[in-house]
């Protein structure tokens, strides 16, 4: 026993690559769990050593996003420093972010980029499953919108306010979000040095992040599944999508009988009755108990942030407020916000929900892969269609559509992912519970480590 100790032991201080893992919103380190055991199996003790993030465990990623990720780079850094006291030093980093949590670990790698982390440790991986890059305001015009992005906004304290882009972060006039994507920011000089960025998007039922923000897309080309062939990655069929040629205008197909299709729908209704009953005496009830629990979690949240800030909860972190741009264009930057919203029009979507007969070429090309330059100036807030997929653009705000901008020219390898077999996608991609039906998210992890990950 003692010797098998000895000899893991031996393995392990060979590692010099840290792989760093961060979960999401109410989330926890067992969330990621398959991921961490896949990664472990595939690459051993001997090379590679796996930290999944536990400091904003459950109710603490209520605290915001620059909270959360200062106290990610300090967990990074304290990790970092036990390895070293062991004779283990660390050469290389991985960040890997499910959900909210690779909006974390985009703020994590700013911070240590900033403190010089990167002139001695290589960034090799950045990878995020299903992360709301451009957050998860609703993209559509009308009072009823403009309702649930304000009440989302109001129920997951600093983090809600981010996430729907209400906030003004340190007091910049602008949404945190729109700083990480920021080109002169150190958010996106740190992405920049990583030697692979990669993201996975769930095309369906991802009820937490859809697939416009997930992808980094000003469109969604999956919004009717039925007006569209989707075409699947060679080996990893039926589940990650090719990421070059992903979906295709449907070829024609039989129209269903009236009698069928009114069967078909009744059939669905007598099932889900059952449902519906439920919901309309659970809603109320559960309704006032959600928002009663997020009043008390949103007053804790501010009451931690107030002791983070005061250096009051074990530890300072007042070091990581470093300044946030690199280069002095911040001013130049707003103007041209302010400008874009000046002239800016809401409604972007077009109102034909056929809306494929727009497309003109029959197989369609998603922007992908390493330094997209023809966002540069292609993609506009005016544009009612992108201008490389024909598909219409979402009604995004001009902050969206800059963040898309900038993170398009950095580059990223996208993934979209089809996940059948489960109403909510979002927990199925990581496979965040040994669940029989979440086996489909296996395939993406398969993919992940197949083609992506490197050691």
């Amino acid at each position: 026993m003692e010797e098998a100790e000895r000899l893991d032991g031996a393995a392990s201080s060979k590692a010099d690559h840290l792989c760093v893992l961060v979960h999401g919103l109410w989330g926890n380190p067992q969330h990621l769990e398959y991921l961490r055991s896949t990664l472990e199996e595939r690459h051993g003790q001997d090379k590679l050593r796996i930290v999944v993030a536990t400091r904003n465990s459950n109710m603490y990623t209520y605290d915001g996003i620059e909270v959360g990720g200062e106290r990610v780079a300090r967990e990074i850094e304290e990790e970092v420093e036990r390895l070293k006291a062991e004779g283990v030093y660390i050469k290389k980093l991985s960040m890997v972010g499910y959900s909210l949590g690779g909006l974390i670990a985009r703020y994590t790698i700013g911070l240590l980029y900033s403190r010089g982390w990167f002139e001695e440790i290589l960034p090799v991986n950045f990878t995020t499953f299903a992360s709301p890059h451009l957050g998860v305001k609703a993209p559509l015009n009308g009072y009823h919108t403009t309702a649930w992005n304000y009440v989302g906004s109001m129920t997951l304290s600093i983090s809600g306010e981010q996430l729907f882009l209400t906030d003004s972060f340190r007091q910049e006039g602008r949404p945190l979000l729109s700083i990480l994507a920021d080109p002169n920011s150190i958010f996106i000089k740190a992405l920049t040095r990583f030697k692979r960025r990669t993201l996975y998007a769930n095309i369906a039922n991802d009820r937490s992040a859809p697939f416009y923000t997930t992808y980094i897309s000003a469109c969604d080309p999956f919004v009717d599944m039925e007006a569209v062939d989707v075409n699947y990655l060679s080996g990893y069929t039926p589940v990650v999508l090719d990421p070059d040629q992903p979906v295709q205008k449907a070829r024609p197909r039989e129209p269903v009988p009236f009698l069928s299709r009114l069967a078909s729908r009744a059939s669905s209704l007598m099932t889900q009755l059952p449902l519906y009953a439920l919901l309309a005496v659970m809603v109320p009830i559960g309704g006032t108990v959600f928002l009663i629990n997020s009043g008390i979690q949103n007053f804790r949240s501010s009451r931690r942030i107030k002791l983070h800030e005061e250096g009051s909860a074990g530890m300072s972190f007042h070091d990581y407020r470093i300044p946030l741009m690199i280069e002095n264009a911040k001013m130049a930057v707003e103007n041209a916000i302010e400008d874009a919203n000046g002239s800016q029009r809401m409604d972007y979507l077009i109102k034909d929900e056929n809306f494929t007969s727009e497309i003109e070429s029959k197989s369609l090309k998603m922007p992908n892969g390493h330094g997209n330059s023809h966002r540069e100036e292609k993609l506009t807030t005016n544009s009612k269609t992108d201008p490389i997929t024909g598909f219409p653009n979402l009604a995004l705000s001009a902050e969206q559509f800059e963040m898309i901008r900038a993170l398009d020219n950095v580059g990223f390898r996208k993934y979209p992912v089809w996940i059948h077999k489960v109403r909510h996608s979002h927990a199925a991609i990581v496979v965040r519970s040994p669940k029989k039906e979440y086996e489909e998210g296996k395939r993406v992890a398969k993919h992940w480590l197949d083609m992506e990950f490197e050691i």
